[in-house]
């Protein structure tokens, strides 16, 4: 459901903007102590921690491609971050403490993801670039993750920052038509994915979704830049926007 099809309250804190679009989605908790089960993100820094949180995903799929574990388990860990963090910049106007130092995590029972703890609702941006909305999410919490993630699995960082990138790409377009957006934060936001370079350096988000029209067809179709891998599990083929949809299922394995 589009965020621009109806209107219920204008948000004044994070948890008003779980509406539309976003209201099958569970927002952080904010404040006072972080519960009973929740785990601070930064423990992550340490790569045997960090296997060790994802060992109750990873038995899901017993002898699983090790690979295409780790990259689907990022997506629900990049998802819950990806999503308050846009409606705060977004609707609030504000910068939320997701820092891989400030964030705890609880789980769901299949060892993914399922909420955020947060110490406060973040401080209000006054029209700062693109780099600086967004460095607590892209610089102390995706990169040092996602660093992790790759030497710990095996898979090019790339994969993961496309992972986090087609997130961001589908959530900044759902909250475009909501009628409370804020026009300076909009533009950063699209222009964090449209932009070849951030604060200096190669941006990794740049373009993780691309549209085209196949021939023969009127559609516009939209593919990541990148496969998540997740075909190389038995249990899942590619996604209906994989770049490698149409080809042999066997033949992308013995890549």
């Amino acid at each position: 459901m589009s965020l621009a099809v109806e209107r219920t309250t204008t948000p004044s804190s994070l948890a008003d903007c779980y509406q539309g679009a976003l209201v099958l989605f569970t927002p952080p908790l904010i404040g006072g102590t972080p519960p009973v089960g929740a785990i601070k993100a930064s423990r992550w820094r340490n790569p045997a921690l960090l296997e060790q949180d994802m060992q109750r995903y990873a038995a899901r799929y017993p002898g699983g491609d090790k690979r295409a574990i780790a990259s689907l388990w990022s997506k629900w860990h990049f998802i819950a971050l990806t999503v308050p963090t846009l409606a705060a910049h977004l609707l609030l106007d504000r910068d939320l403490p997701v820092a891989l130092d400030d964030v705890y995590v609880l789980f769901n029972d299949d060892g993914c993801t399922r909420q955020l703890w947060l110490p406060e609702e973040g401080t209000h941006l006054h029209g700062q670039s693109t780099h600086k909305r967004f460095a607590k999410l892209i610089e102390h919490h995706w990169a040092p993750l996602i660093e992790r993630l790759a030497a710990l699995s095996g898979v090019a960082p790339r994969v993961f920052w496309s992972n986090a990138g087609g997130y961001l790409h589908y959530y900044v377009n759902e909250l475009a038509g909501h009628p409370d957006v804020n026009p300076g934060a909009l533009q950063a936001a699209r222009a964090l994915l449209e932009s070849r370079e951030l604060g200096g350096k190669r941006n990794p988000l740049f373009e993780p979704v691309r549209t085209y029209t196949p021939k023969g067809s009127d559609e516009v179709k939209r593919v990541r830049k990148l496969c998540c891998l997740r075909y190389l599990l038995d249990e899942f083929s590619v996604c209906s926007n994989c770049p490698l949809e149409g080809c042999d299922r066997q033949a992308r394995r013995s890549r």
